[in-house]
């Protein structure tokens, strides 16, 4: 399992991913930060962009903030 560090910033206009130069990851997302709503759509845009199921990526800490770190799979080439 690798833990990514990731600052989200919800309420975006359009959804986007972006590496840092400290390896740490900004992701922008349209959902609100209201019932969870930011947070499954952060566990989609991984899923997607890792390309391993959504139930194996797990937000370990800050679920309500706008800092998280992120549990996923080793991805494998």
């Amino acid at each position: 399992m690798t833990r990514l560090k990731i600052k989200v910033k919800p309420n975006s206009k359009q959804q986007a991913l972006h590496t840092e130069p400290d390896g740490s990851l900004t992701v922008h997302l349209k959902s609100p930060p209201v019932e969870g709503k930011a947070n499954q759509e952060l566990i989609q845009l991984l899923a997607k962009h890792l390309g391993v199921p959504k139930s194996e990526i797990m937000i370990k800490s800050g679920l309500s903030s706008r800092h998280k770190l992120v549990e996923v799979p080793d991805v494998k080439p």
